[in-house]
């Protein structure tokens, strides 16, 4: 199928690599169908694209590269409705932001996909201890002048 992007052009994308989200993202709920774009082989970011608003994507990441101790408590009813038989078929990817020389990762809000079926949905943790803005890595300054070689 064909997917028009605002930031790579027009992509073509096997329908089988769509993810549909039925609730949506937070925000956006009216947005359900979403690819994954992967920059490269051994990207650990990625672009999660809408496939019917061209300027829609969002800036995703595995958290557990950059917050080993962090899970997501998954309920029967929201297994059930991801059709996940169980945990191991399942994804967690968080949306990155930058804010000022950090990205960070809404662990608050994490986005459980069903690697099976490419059904998902962005969960709310009720558990304080993770924020919508964690820190996930610092970013160099564009201004940062070459190293000096003697």
């Amino acid at each position: 199928m064909e997917v028009r992007t605002t930031r790579f052009g027009t992509l073509q994308i096997a329908e089988d690599r769509i993810i549909h989200i039925p609730k949506g993202l937070l925000g956006f709920n009216q947005h359900t169908r979403y690819c994954l774009l992967e920059p490269g082989d051994d990207a650990c970011f990625f672009w999660l694209q809408c496939v019917d608003e061209p300027s829609l994507a969002f800036v995703i990441t595995d958290p557990s590269l950059f917050v080993p101790d962090y899970s997501v408590p998954i309920r029967a009813e929201q297994m059930n409705e991801l059709g996940l038989g169980r945990l191991e078929d399942a994804q967690v990817f968080v949306i990155v932001n930058k804010v000022e020389q950090t990205l960070t990762g809404n662990l608050q809000g994490p986005l459980v996909i069903n690697t099976l079926n490419k059904v998902g949905e962005q969960m709310v943790l009720a558990e304080k201890r993770w924020t919508t803005r964690h820190p996930l890595m610092k970013v160099a300054s564009q201004a940062m002048q070459p190293a000096m070689s003697a």
